[in-house]
This record gives C-alpha cells, structure tokens and sequence, in this order.
C-alpha cells in the first residue's frame, strides 16, 4: 500500500490527486483554457495534503506525468515532482501522459488513440487496445484525411484529447467516435502510479527529463 501524489501538467488541465493504494482520496484540478501551472499547482498540492489530512512527509512517492505535452506545462510538474522526492527524500514515479488520457475510456471492442495538441495540424498520439495497452508507440504526426484509415477500416475507434478536435474536422467515417472535453487527469494517475510503485520502477531524481518527443520551439506573437 502506498500514498502516493500525482501531478499531471502536460496539457492545459493543471491537476494534482492523492491516491491510496492507486484509489484517489483526494483531486483538485483546473482547466478553463488557458495554462495556470505556475499559478496554480503548489496551492493545489496543499490543497489535496489538507483535504487527505497528511503532512508531504506522510507521501511515499511522487508520480508525474511525463509527456509528451506543453514543453512548459511538463516543465514545471517535473520541477515540482522532483522538487519534492529531494526535499522528503522519497522516490519518483513517471507516467506516460497518452496512457493517462486513454485510461478515462472503458470500452468493450475497438481501439482508443488519445490525442494532444501539438500545433498546427500536428498532434502527439499513440495507440491502445481496449485493456490500455500501447499497441503503437507515441508518435508525434500531421493530421490529414488518411491518418488511422488502416485502424478505422477495421472497426470502432475512439478519439479523445483535445488534439482529436482537428481530425474531426477532417474526417467522417462511421468507425470514428470522438469523445469531448477529455484532458489527462491526475485521477486516473493513481492506478498507474501504484503499478509502478509496487514494481519499484522509479526514476533517477539527477537525470530524469520530460519526454518531449520533439524540440522546443519558441513563438514570437
């Protein structure tokens, strides 16, 4: 059993949970559109320790989503993560970002490929089954017309994050099924988190990075 805080920052939604035993006591979370990271996520570790009643020393780890995503966003939960693991002296977990957005769909038959936005007509993707494991690896690709027809020939497919809302532009096939409003969540951190923790799969505190999957580049407005 484990006590475990979960910090998911690599999309607009700026979540933070604490899960027991990878059941979560406590969430709080934030998204109206716009990045609030730096803002918003030490108040809101606060916020959950209070509402769980444990003092950061009680935590056994910390989990943190590792992209891809914001170049910024997954800046900033990483730094708070590992922040954290030094200053308590507890282990680091990371979870793959797509894999936490896909968990939100339970399906009996087809495919789900979360998407996040990657600019553009670019998007982060990958693949999974309906037991949510990766049957393609994370991809950074241009959207067009014919992406994923292989997959949709072969039946239902479920789209989710908000990089799908360009290919729903795009497309129309009686396979596709987009599901709205759907961001990676600290929630569904917590089953994942606790996989890791019992499996001691915990990252190297000096030289963990986010997985990027593709270089920064700067935008002048």
């Amino acid at each position: 059993m484990a006590l475990i805080l979960n910090i998911e920052t690599a999309s607009k939604n700026c979540s933070v949970s604490i899960s027991k035993n990878g059941n979560i006591i406590a969430l709080k979370e934030f998204n109206e559109g716009g990045y609030t990271h730096a803002e918003n996520l030490h108040p809101f570790i606060e916020a959950v320790l209070k509402a769980s009643n444990l003092k950061i020393n009680n935590i056994d780890a910390v989990a943190v989503s590792k992209g891809p995503g914001s170049y910024t966003g997954l800046r900033i939960g990483v730094s708070a993560a590992k922040g954290i693991c030094f200053a308590i002296d507890k282990p680091l977990i990371s979870v793959d970002t797509l894999k936490v957005l896909a968990s939100q769909l339970n399906i009996e038959n087809g495919l789900i490929i979360p998407m996040l936005d990657a600019r553009r007509l670019e998007v982060y993707s990958s693949i999974f089954d309906k037991h949510h494991q990766e049957i393609r690896n994370t991809e950074a690709e241009i959207l067009n017309k014919d992406s994923f027809k292989n997959y949709l020939y072969s039946g239902k497919v479920y789209f989710l994050g908000d990089g799908s809302e360009k290919f729903k532009s795009m497309i129309s096939h009686p396979n596709a099924i987009f599901i709205d409003n759907k961001f990676p969540s600290a929630h569904e951190m917590g089953i994942l988190s606790e996989e890791k923790f019992q499996k001691n799969e915990f990252e190297n505190l000096a030289y963990f990075e986010p997985f990027y999957l593709k270089d920064f580049v700067s935008t002048v407005k």
